[in-house]
């Protein structure tokens, strides 16, 4: 393993350990605010989306492998544009007229599946980076 494949590796890693720490904050953000009925903009919260996409990893652009190396970046972080859940609540201060009350559209069982599955995503940017680093241990045991 080459210095910069031993960087690209780390780079790789890194940018999905990045992305996946995005993901776990907005995911938790979601969780905090689901009961939330009366933000700064107005109306209930609005539940939030991670979009990533592929991008390439500055350390294999001069590689043979370039285009087959790519990390990941959070490219935004959307709002989810389903309509707020209605529950009747005629005694609650943020009540319409029909007394139904707007509640962010947020499932806390996607929510807590989505920071599970980014916490495991996590754990192998981990795996990956140990790794690397032990594969580059070795290679300079062998140069001895």
């Amino acid at each position: 393993m080459s210095t910069m494949d031993f960087f690209t590796a780390m780079e790789v890693s890194a940018s999905g350990m990045s992305a996946e720490r995005t993901r776990m904050n907005v995911a938790a953000s979601n969780l905090a605010n689901a009961q939330t009925t009366q933000t700064a903009a107005g109306g209930p919260y609005q539940r939030r989306d991670v979009v990533m996409a592929a991008v390439d990893v500055p350390g294999a652009r001069n590689t043979q492998f370039a285009q087959a190396v790519r990390g990941v970046a959070v490219t935004q972080i959307s709002p989810d544009t389903t309509a707020p859940r209605l529950e009747y609540d005629p005694g609650h201060p943020q009540a319409n007229a029909s007394g139904y009350v707007a509640y962010p559209n947020i499932n806390p069982v996607e929510e807590m599946v989505d920071m599970i599955t980014a916490s495991r995503a996590y754990e192998a940017g981990i795996t990956s980076m140990s790794t690397a680093v032990n594969m580059a241990e070795r290679a300079l045991g062998i140069g001895r």
